[in-house]
């Protein structure tokens, strides 16, 4: 819809528009997408049943709303979105920086001006994706920045006294009036600026060098925090929290699934389609296990989080993996290789935080861990499960494998084979076939050598073969052959 052709007050008048609050404008087309049955936070998922309905009701209720929660859990994106339950046009008085209500205005400026103009008072129009402001919460904020100052420069200019309202320079949230405003990691804002914000919260009363200005202000506040912050940098002091009506938890995906679907819609691809880059759906999985594994992991900081950005990333990583494999091999296309995840290790390492005995390990090794540990917590889904100990006389799947491999010296998967010598020599361990036959008959083709590649390094992860990283690629071997040979 373009821009309403309104221009003055008087023709405002005239079509009888009604002005309203920006928590008015909130709740009243909620209510409306409610009842359509329309879906008002589009690209989120994951809280449909726990966090949306939540922040709906703050809505609902005309609240101020503080989102908590660990990193990467989308409070941003939840509080952006909520831009676009705002109507898309309102009118403002042209020229206002305080985005004046021509029904309801605030600045001298706006007051003046339709005093002095009445019904020719011009009318500009303010479009929703203007209506967002956002401010990360850092030690040196200050009131200045938020609420205002005197601004001597003005005073000298239009020869004013100190002691006129018109010197003052307004902070952030003057300007935003009639927006959704968002602070972010707000326990990072030092206590003394928090306080400033109660009566804004409150009454509307903003103060100023000695200013007491009744500024009715038509704001939504979204907060954000991360619960890490009451305890490791600082607080949100007790009034300012009782001023904020609803505080609503997030949290990370609860299954696989979601998961993938977060990441498959946040990653750039840059145009690295299907046809181009095959990902095939175990490889998506086992990328989102990792995550899975570090929120789990014993060497890295839980309270700090894992984001869902680490995930993003390392698909990204894996795809410009295979891309750059294939381009060295002289393929047009390919299919990711297990052996592509060691290329998204620094997506790892700089998204997580590591504990002492982390750090103690290392943030690459404790990332092939994580890789580790996700294979084997998705290898029991597809086959058997491998246990420790096992009778001499039971059968098991996996020993045709193994014997395969004893009299092997020297199987090597490297990273610069091309897709044609790369599956020639998966192809050579004619059990891996039949496993797969036995255990997943209806696995797709383009798939199975992904999972071959799978089963070996499971075979690794529980003992069962050796694996060896070189410069090139991976050596696999007889676990209790390269001990005879080494003896």
């Amino acid at each position: 819809m373009s821009k309403p052709a309104i221009k003055t007050l008087g023709e405002l008048k005239k079509e009888n528009y009604i002005s309203r609050g920006i928590k008015d404008e909130l709740r009243q087309n909620l209510l409306k997408n409610i009842k359509e049955g329309k879906n008002s936070f589009e690209g989120i998922h994951g809280y449909e049943y726990t966090v949306i309905p939540e922040l709906e009701r703050a809505i609902l209720s005309k609240h101020n709303i503080n989102l908590l929660g660990l990193r990467g859990q989308a409070k941003t994106r939840l509080a952006r979105l909520m831009v676009q339950l705002l109507d898309e046009w309102v009118p403002v008085v042209e020229g206002s920086e305080l985005n004046d209500d021509p029904f309801k205005p605030l600045s001298r400026y706006a007051i003046n001006l339709i005093e002095e103009k009445g019904d020719d008072t011009p009318i500009d129009w303010l479009h929703r994706d203007d209506r967002f402001a956002e401010k990360l919460a850092t030690p040196d904020v200050t009131v200045a920045d938020l609420i205002g100052d005197v601004d001597p420069i003005k005073a000298a200019n239009l020869k004013l006294s100190y002691a006129d309202d018109r010197v003052i320079h307004f902070g952030m949230i003057p300007r935003a009036n009639r927006c959704i405003f968002v602070i972010n990691e707000l326990p990072d804002l030092q206590a003394r600026i928090q306080v400033a914000l109660f009566n804004i919260l409150q009454e509307g009363d903003i103060q100023i060098r000695g200013f007491k200005l009744r500024l009715p202000l038509d704001l939504q506040f979204v907060f954000t925090a991360n619960p890490e912050d009451y305890t490791n940098r600082g607080s949100i002091v007790t009034p300012l929290k009782d001023r904020i009506g609803s505080q609503i938890l997030t949290h990370y995906p609860e299954t696989i699934e979601i998961a993938r679907t977060i990441t498959q819609q946040e990653a750039r691809k840059d145009g690295r389609g299907e046809e181009q880059i095959y990902v095939p759906s175990l490889a998506k999985d086992l990328l989102e296990q990792i995550s899975f594994e570090a929120r789990e992991s014993e060497y890295i900081d839980v309270k700090s989080g894992v984001s869902a950005r680490m995930s993003i990333t390392a698909y990204e990583n894996l795809l410009s993996t295979a891309e750059r494999r294939a381009l060295q091999a002289g393929d047009e296309t390919t299919t990711v290789r297990l052996g592509d995840f060691t290329g998204m290790i620094p997506a790892i390492t700089g998204k997580v935080e590591l504990v002492y005995e982390g750090e103690q390990e290392g943030a690459a090794s404790v990332a092939n861990m994580l890789l580790g540990d996700a294979i084997k917590t998705l290898f029991v889904t597809y086959f058997p499960e491998i246990k420790k100990l096992e009778k001499q006389d039971q059968n098991n799947p996996y020993d045709p494998i193994i014997a395969w491999f004893f009299d092997q010296t020297d199987f090597q998967l490297l990273d610069d084979l091309n897709d044609a010598s790369y599956k020639k020599m998966l192809d050579e361990v004619a059990p891996l076939q039949t496993l797969i036959n036995t255990y997943q008959p209806d696995l797709d083709k383009k798939d199975q050598y992904f999972m071959k590649e799978f089963i070996l390094w499971a075979l690794v992860e529980f003992k069962k073969l050796s694996k060896y990283h070189m410069s090139e690629g991976m050596r696999f071997k007889d676990l209790y052959g390269s001990y005879i040979s080494g003896l």
